[in-house]
């Protein structure tokens, strides 16, 4: 047990992040009146739950393996998961919004303030020391990226101004940042196994950015269609790269399939709120299959991995 918790990834936290997403989705059939609420509740608690549980884990191993989390924290690639944990305060105060918004707006604050910090701190790292451009794979986009869902609960706790800023931020370390990976994937060597899965983080910044730009402009405009659409265009990339994915091992970094997959669904229904066109309906219901059956095989081969004793183990 103590090997285990020497060796507890930091990228469980990304399974916090699938979770609170399909949770938010669940919600939202609610309040459209598609669903019953019993699954928006469950899910809601079952996430917290399991926030709870892997913090507590992590902080054990931060008080008993310190060495190992300032390992992780050195990492070239580790690092940029640790901005899952304050993604992950962040996607839990969108869930909470309607059910409790005093337990939102705490964890909205305390998601920004460390996602802040973090996503400072991620960039001065990868400022002071000299990357080759295979290092560069889609995990980049969690620190600074994740900016963009700052403003989703934000412009209901402090003026527009100040959603504006972190949307400003996310959206440029986008555009950098993707034409960084476009070249590393296009003319250099492809991605290891492990990371593959992590495309499906491309689908993310435009679907959340979607729903980000909607909640401050309220505007249903030709950039608020453009987001959407590229979203779009990247789940039809994705499924033309279906021989990529088909034979892979199975690594945590799976769960990137699944909170990518939970924002092009919320940026279809709110896209359906707005425009009332019955084309986003029926993208949002085909995309909730999607998301059920994807959390239910990762969820699987999770557990499974777990029981084999091949989760927590030393990954260097």
């Amino acid at each position: 047990m103590k090997e285990k918790l020497q060796y507890f990834p930091i990228t469980t936290y990304a399974i916090v992040m699938g979770l609170s997403g399909l949770t938010i989705v669940f919600g939202k059939f609610y309040h459209m009146q598609w669903l019953p609420r019993i699954f928006y509740d469950l899910f809601l608690f079952l996430t917290l739950g399991l926030f709870l549980f892997i913090s507590v884990m992590y902080g054990l191993k931060a008080m008993n393996h310190f060495e190992e989390v300032v390992k992780d924290f050195n990492h070239r690639i580790r690092i940029n998961f640790f901005s899952a944990i304050s993604i992950s305060f962040l996607l839990l105060s969108v869930a909470f919004m309607t059910y409790w918004p005093f337990l939102s707006m705490a964890f909205w604050w305390v998601g920004l303030i460390l996602h802040t910090i973090l996503m400072l701190y991620t960039i001065s790292f990868w400022i002071r020391h000299n990357f080759e451009i295979h290092f560069m794979n889609p995990a980049w986009f969690i620190p600074v990226v994740g900016n963009i869902i700052i403003p989703v609960a934000g412009v209901d706790y402090l003026p527009k101004a100040f959603s504006f800023f972190y949307f400003s931020v996310g959206f440029f370390f986008w555009i950098i940042l993707f034409a960084i990976f476009l070249n590393r994937a296009i003319f250099h060597h492809q991605l290891p196994q492990k990371f593959i899965p992590t495309l499906f983080i491309l689908i993310a910044p435009p679907a959340v950015g979607f729903i980000a730009y909607i909640r401050i402009a309220q505007s249903w405009d030709t950039f608020a269609v453009f987001m959407l659409f590229m979203a779009y265009f990247f789940v039809a990339l994705l499924i033309f790269l279906y021989r990529s994915f088909a034979k892979l091992t199975f690594f945590l970094s799976w769960w990137a399939f699944t909170f990518p997959l939970m924002a092009v669904t919320l940026a279809s229904i709110v896209a359906f709120q707005i425009s009332h066109q019955p084309f986003y309906r029926g993208v949002s219901f085909i995309l909730l299959v999607v998301d059920i059956f994807t959390v239910v095989f990762v969820t699987g081969h999770t557990i499974g991995k777990i029981r084999e004793g091949e989760i927590c183990v030393n990954e260097d």
